[in-house]
């Protein structure tokens, strides 16, 4: 029987999960189907969330800017969840109650893995959901020191008044306000300690707004040469951000990687079964291949 899964978010029209579902679900022969929800405020993610609650989805992924609310909704937090005040996937369990779940933090964690051997300091750009995944799966990897810097943390600000900040702290990270300049700052000298710096934000994405803010702060002639320089935008494939990173010949990937890693997470959740990453990856850059085409 056809199942329907849903991914809610505002705007979710450029996103690559249909396509990656969709080869999911081919590969484990099933004939389920996943569909994009918009849902501009608070009253259409409620109404989102009750299609899944009745059953008429059969599980939901959510995404920006809907993680922080989605958990509220849930009727229960698994701990991956719960921890980071983040939910990005729903499941309907047999009694009809929805969990909140999130993927985000062992697909990261594991797209890291993959390049770094050791993580004994992350850096990560960013005060939303995403920036709190990455100070978790920092936690994952074992880091003994993380350190957070977000645009709208202001230099006349005291770190305990930071937006989000008592989250941050919970995780074990160390706040640090956002500098005026690249060097000679909190930030910067966290940067030349850093094994990884994650760019945590949607600066850079597609339609929105551009990364040289994010790319600029950043001491990039003075890291560690086998630095990793991760960028959770996968679209474009090549944001300011990792430019900068290619130009110093560092370690660098963008984040269809943990898109993917996410999704491959979510559908065990949902179904029981894990489908295999290479075939997931590969139709996600084809998807973005057909979308670069004139």
């Amino acid at each position: 029987m056809s199942r329907s899964f849903a991914l809610f978010g505002h705007p979710v029209l450029h996103s690559m999960s249909p396509a990656i579902h969709g080869a999911a679900y081919r590969e484990l022969g099933l004939p389920h189907r996943y569909v994009l929800v918009d849902v501009p405020d608070v009253t259409a993610l409620s109404a989102a969330v009750a299609r899944v609650r009745s059953g008429e989805l059969a599980g939901a992924n959510v995404t920006v800017p809907w993680k922080r609310e989605a958990l509220a909704l849930a009727d229960t937090q698994a701990e991956s969840a719960r921890r980071v005040g983040a939910a990005n996937v729903l499941v309907r369990n047999a009694e009809g109650r929805l969990e909140a779940h999130n993927t985000d933090v062992p697909a990261l964690a594991e797209e890291i893995r993959r390049r770094v051997a050791t993580v004994r300091h992350l850096v990560v750009i960013g005060s939303g959901g995403a920036a709190l995944g990455a100070v978790a799966a920092g936690g994952l990897l074992g880091a003994s020191e993380i350190t957070v810097s977000a645009r709208r943390w202001l230099e006349s600000e005291p770190p305990e008044h930071f937006a989000h900040g008592v989250q941050f702290r919970a995780l074990g990270a160390s706040l640090v306000p956002w500098p005026r300049l690249a060097a000679a700052s909190a930030f910067s000298e966290a940067c030349r300690r850093a094994d990884v710096i994650v760019q945590a934000t949607s600066a850079g994405m597609h339609g929105a707004e551009p990364g040289q803010q994010v790319a600029e702060i950043v001491p990039w002639a003075e890291l560690n040469p086998s630095l990793l320089a991760y960028d959770v935008v996968y679209n474009p494939a090549e944001t300011e951000f990792l430019k900068c990173a290619r130009e110093r010949a560092l370690p660098h990937a963008h984040g269809l990687g943990m898109l993917v890693g996410q999704a491959v997470l979510a559908i065990e959740l949902w179904l029981g079964h894990k489908p295999a990453f290479a075939p997931l990856y590969a139709a996600a850059e084809a998807e973005l291949r057909a979308r670069r085409s004139p």
